[in-house]
């Protein structure tokens, strides 16, 4: 059991409280958890998160361990594709000696707790867990060979600059079967890397400025609404606030499956603006003031419909007034026809 926490008075009295109900024996200082292990530089401020042992671990149960070392986790001369899995009967019963749902699942641990630098690599190869073949199961070989050489890399924080920043790419249909592109994108906090990810995107992009814009979109989204949400409130005083577009990207990640034109075009006028108000703040008005709405439908020259009224919220920006308005005017509209 890890417990942690600032106030030392509080870890103390919660061992006391469990001690009277189990039989608990204290280990001092946390030095592993999860096949992860723990080491704290406290003369440099430091905090080291190091899976080696279970990298070993794995690549002795997979006979890797003595395997040729490379310098890349997977190499570009693999285009794997749902092609070469097996079709007849014996190379079917060929693969079933292998363990390759196994192997993948011993990276994507590995991958998930500190590895990073696997995350494209691993997501590759498990889109091929049902049916794998000789050449998939040759890809995972490699990636083991990576790690043969790199076990020793860990995860590292420091107390750097309270700055959450983010980075993002994407491919150019990186996707044999379906040529769909690829997103990833990267957290730090601190210096220190706190979430990362490496996905298939949900539509065929037409161009690399679209595969990157949809990659961006993503990350934002994740980044506002997703899986840290709860950091970045953490964070709130140390960063910028940028709550002002999280309205609009919400929109239109809505439509990444089907990015049409003018989607697109307003995406690139988020990342513009962005771009232009990098150290904007956000303010937040005191007096929960709400935006008025205020609209007129015209059918040729005549005036149809027309009303102006309160929102029944508080926008928290202007984009996400005039966001709100637009869709009162737009369910007028349809509903006129």
């Amino acid at each position: 059991m890890l417990v942690f926490c600032r106030n030392t008075c509080r870890i103390q009295k919660l061992k006391q409280e469990l001690s009277k109900s189990f039989a608990m024996k204290d280990l001092g200082p946390a030095r592993q958890i999860l096949d992860m292990q723990i080491v704290r530089d406290r003369k440099d401020k430091k905090l080291v998160l190091s899976q080696e042992k279970y990298i070993q671990k794995v690549l002795r149960r997979f006979s890797m361990d003595k395997a040729k070392v490379v310098s890349t986790p997977l190499a570009m001369h693999f285009k794997l594709s749902m092609k070469q899995c097996p079709s007849s009967d014996d190379e079917k019963e060929d693969m079933k000696k292998v363990l390759y749902a196994l192997a993948v699942c011993s990276l994507m641990y590995v991958m998930v707790c500190t590895r990073l630098d696997i995350s494209h690599a691993v997501g590759v190869v498990s889109r091929f867990v049902s049916n794998p073949g000789r050449e998939h199961w040759n890809a995972v070989k490699w990636v083991m060979r990576y790690l043969c050489g790199t076990s020793s890399l860990s995860l590292c924080f420091s107390t750097g600059k309270p700055i959450l920043c983010g980075y993002t790419d994407s491919d150019m249909a990186g996707d044999v079967d379906t040529r769909k592109s690829t997103s990833g994108y990267l957290v730090t906090f601190a210096g220190g890397a706190v979430s990362w990810q490496s996905r298939l995107q949900k539509c065929v992009a037409l161009s690399t400025t679209k595969t990157e814009l949809i990659a961006i979109i993503e990350a934002y989204d994740l980044l506002i609404t997703g899986s840290n949400l709860k950091l970045i409130q953490q964070v709130r005083k140390d960063i910028p606030h940028r709550l002002g577009i999280a309205f609009v990207v919400q929109v239109l990640s809505q439509y990444m499956h089907s990015p049409k034109n003018t989607r697109m075009e307003a995406a690139l006028r988020v990342v513009r603006y962005i771009k232009g108000t990098t150290g904007l703040g956000l303010f937040m008005p005191s007096n929960n003031m709400k935006s008025g709405t205020g609209y007129i439908v015209k059918l040729g020259s005549a005036l149809v419909s027309w009303k102006a009224k309160k929102q029944n919220t508080v926008s928290r920006s202007s984009a996400e007034a005039a966001f709100r308005s637009m869709a009162t005017t737009v369910a007028e509209i349809i509903w006129l026809k």
